[in-house]
């Protein structure tokens, strides 16, 4: 059996008792970071065999996971913060598991996700969202975020502190160059900026900081934070 354990994204407080009593029932746990996962696995006395399983695996890692699974072994997935499989490598391993072994019991254990805590303290209507995961390092960058910027829902993405910065300007440059707004509310250039904008950092952390305006604002306010102390974690964003 496979189960997908969600563990916290920051607060140690927040992981649930059913996720502990799987992972201390499993035979092995899979994680990105041995670690990482060894520190949070220790702090609740739990000692399980790891097996690192990331973005980078070969496919031979994934047929090693299947041949366990063959032999009858409980396997539990979890990642570095947060609920696998959400703009994780946890996906791929899932989709070959159900080609390989169809009859294979997989069970979600939830728990904590920056994409949720997030989009629940927004402060506007997210009944229905667009989730986009990370915008790409290099190429397609400027498809990713017209796309994010034309949906008609609001838009939920991901980022790194070493790029928060740099996306936030992207989009205030495309959206300046790219949808004129006439209008009393319009800026000089005759562009009207979102006023709802939430980006959040380092959620259920000691430094977890909310930042809401315009992207300018929050530019500005980022900006500020980042003079002092760089800006560390990943961050949520959220464009109405």
């Amino acid at each position: 059996m496979l189960y997908i354990v969600a563990t916290p994204i920051g607060n140690l407080k927040d992981i649930s008792e059913r996720a502990l009593e799987t992972l201390q029932g499993v035979d092995f746990i899979l994680c990105e970071n041995t670690l990482h996962s060894s520190k949070l696995l220790s702090h609740f006395n739990i000692k399980k065999p790891l097996i690192s399983y990331h973005q980078h695996s070969k496919l031979q890692k994934i047929d090693y996971l299947i041949s366990l699974l063959k032999q009858g072994k409980n396997l539990a997935l979890i990642t570095d913060a947060g609920t696998p499989c959400i703009s994780d490598p946890g996906g791929k391993l899932i989709e070959e598991v159900l080609r390989a072994l169809p009859e294979t019991e997989i069970s979600p254990i939830p728990g904590p996700s920056a994409l949720i805590s997030a989009l629940c303290l927004a402060g506007f209507p997210v009944d229905k969202f667009l989730f986009m995961g990370f915008p790409p390092a290099k190429k397609g960058r400027n498809k990713f975020f017209q796309e994010a910027l034309s949906s008609k829902h609001p838009v939920v993405f991901y980022e790194s502190c070493h790029r928060i910065l740099r996306t936030l300007k992207e989009l205030s440059v495309l959206l300046q160059t790219t949808y004129p707004v006439r209008g009393e509310a319009s800026n000089r250039a005759g562009y009207q900026l979102p006023t709802n904008l939430v980006v959040c950092r380092e959620l259920t952390k000691i430094f977890e900081t909310i930042y809401r305006g315009t992207l300018e604002e929050v530019i500005l306010s980022i900006k500020r934070d980042a003079s002092s102390n760089k800006p560390k974690g990943e961050f949520v964003v959220i464009i109405s």
